[in-house]
């Protein structure tokens, strides 16, 4: 029986997403430990929560709130302790230094960048983070924050 090699590939690329998105379970605010839901409390002022989820990395688990502030999105990682690990949050294109639009144009390439998110770990900006489309197809870049390419992704 000769199999379709499209067929093949597009298995394969269901496992795969189907994998990475297992990762991340979605939950209810009822779920946090009593530390996320302090620190989910005194971040979320004034934002309208748009839901919580869990996943593992690196063997922690890690708990994530998404929510909107002023029109914008911003999602908070911490550990179970409420101990914040990343904050990423959208920022304006207009709103960034020329070396930091011009890095990620580069990275881009010929794609439009559709959003960018500032990257917060240890109260500390490491990158900037844009959503790419390419001819449909999307993707992700990722500069620091002098607008030159990362040595390792965050």
């Amino acid at each position: 029986m000769k199999t379709n090699p499209l067929i093949a590939i597009a298995a394969s690329g269901l496992l795969v997403a189907g994998a990475s998105s297992a990762q991340e379970k979605k939950i209810k605010r009822s779920d946090l430990p009593p530390a996320v839901e302090k620190t989910v409390a005194a971040e979320s002022t004034g934002a309208t929560i748009k839901g919580f989820s869990t996943e593992k990395e690196k063997g922690q688990t890690l708990y994530e709130v998404e929510m909107t502030v002023n029109g914008h999105s911003k999602d908070i990682s911490m550990t179970a302790d409420g101990s914040i690990v990343e904050i990423e949050e959208q920022v304006a294109l207009d709103s960034l230094s020329p070396e930091v639009k011009a890095g990620l144009q580069a990275k881009a390439g010929k794609g439009k960048i559709l959003k960018v998110e500032s990257l917060t770990k240890k109260d500390k900006l490491v990158a900037y983070e844009a959503k790419v489309d390419t001819g449909g197809k999307k993707s992700e870049v990722q500069v620091g924050p002098d607008g030159k390419p990362l040595d390792h992704e965050e």
